[in-house]
């Protein structure tokens, strides 16, 4: 931590200042009498005030270092004047009394303070009483009168000026925290949203991953089973591979077209008509699924039907890796109650399981769940399979379910 600085100019300036008025009640003595005469130059008492006067501006310096103990040290100083030369040079003490009492307002809080300037006031109209009954300037009554007005005013109004200056800077420091403060919330603001983009970004890459190579796994493995007994069966399923490897590429370049500024967002959410062409491409890739829908439209706004859209991919992605063979059921219920209830189930799978995944898949479900208020449910089926259901609120009408149309086979 930095100490305090020092006052040098202040200590210059008080004992200039000081040293001049001394002249000047020197001339002012000569052309009015009724003043009290100051030591005249050169005498040991002028000598004395000339001493006093460095004193306290030695003092001034070290104002902000000592501000409690500085005050009332150049009002004590003084106090050798009263006693050893009385007179009119006194008053000039009152200048680096003036200086003490501001600087030390100003370099800290007066509550700290108030010990110290009392023990000042004191002093000083202690000084000045001494001061005017020795001189014979006046009586004791109206001594005591002159050195409460002088505390007032030497004490007094310097602290009034201390404590606006002091409260203008702590008012400056105040605005700079502030802005520091709004600068970090800002800061904090920016991580989070950056934060929250990440999570996002993450959970679009994992779904794209895990839909489409877990249905370039299945149909690689068809390949290998139709090579020699099927080959114009493996031909088709080496071009299904070939588009959902377009598709993966596609989907990786629209995600990583979200993270460039001004990137073209030209590519429309999917919705829920789109779940049946995905339920298509997954039995074109051999899985074994039976799809239902509801008669009439479903009530779901653009997002609720992205996040119904990304839990139906995921869970067929989870089936196909952690239920190898297993029939799945893709059910979307009847709006009933202001809710839909989409429904994903697979049975018991026919072949190993390859151990669990990294459970961020469901995570991300619940999460896109909570966005549109609402439910995520999962867990496993009397007959060893698995069920994910999600159960949205409705709003406005968005499209019309559609019923399941074959993909048309691309060119050889």
């Amino acid at each position: 931590m930095s100490r305090p600085p020092l006052h040098p100019v202040a200590a210059v300036v008080c004992g200039m200042v000081s040293i001049g008025l001394l002249f000047g009640l020197q001339g002012a003595a000569a052309s009015d009498p009724t003043l009290p005469p100051p030591p005249a130059v050169g005498s040991a008492g002028w000598w004395l005030v000339v001493a006093v006067v460095v004193v306290q501006a030695v003092l001034v310096a070290w104002t902000d270092r000592f501000p409690t103990t500085v005050p009332p040290a150049l009002t004590a100083v003084p106090l050798v004047l009263a006693v050893a030369a009385p007179g009119g040079a006194f008053t000039v003490t009152a200048v680096a009394e003036i200086a003490g009492v501001f600087l030390a307002v100003a370099a800290r809080p007066p509550r700290g303070l108030w010990t110290a300037l009392a023990g000042t006031a004191l002093l000083l109209a202690g000084g000045q009483l001494l001061n005017e009954v020795r001189s014979g300037a006046a009586g004791l009554g109206p001594a005591a009168a002159a050195g409460v007005l002088q505390a007032i005013a030497v004490v007094g109004l310097p602290l009034l000026v201390g404590l606006v200056v002091a409260a203008q800077r702590n008012a400056h420091d105040a605005r700079v925290k502030e802005v520091e403060a709004l600068r970090r919330e800002q800061d904090a603001l920016l991580q989070a949203a950056v934060s929250q983009q990440r999570v996002g970004m993450s959970r679009e890459l994992h779904d794209i991953a895990a839909h489409h190579m877990s249905g370039i796994a299945l149909m690689a493995a068809a390949i290998d089973r139709q090579i020699d007994a099927d080959p114009e069966g493996a031909k088709r399923s080496a071009r299904q591979i070939r588009e959902q490897s377009s598709a993966v590429l596609d989907d990786l370049r629209r995600l990583v077209g979200l993270l460039r500024e001004g990137a073209d967002a030209t590519r429309p959410l999917e919705t829920l008509d789109a779940v049946s062409v995905l339920v298509e491409t997954r039995r074109a890739a051999g899985a074994e699924i039976d799809l239902t829908v509801p008669a009439a439209a479903v009530d779901l706004g653009a997002l609720a039907q992205l996040v119904a859209y990304r839990m139906v991919q995921e869970s067929l992605a989870n089936a196909a890796a952690h239920a190898p063979g297993a029939r799945c059921t893709v059910e979307i219920g009847e709006p009933h109650g202001g809710q839909v209830a989409i429904i994903v189930r697979n049975g018991a799978p026919t072949a190993p399981d390859p151990g669990p995944g990294s459970g961020f898949g469901l995570v991300g479900m619940a999460e896109r769940a909570q966005l549109v208020g609402g439910e995520l449910d999962h867990g496993a089926t009397p007959d060893g399979g698995w069920e994910v259901r999600l159960t949205l609120p409705l709003s406005e009408t968005i499209s019309t379910m559609r019923a399941p149309a074959p993909l048309p086979e691309a060119p050889a």
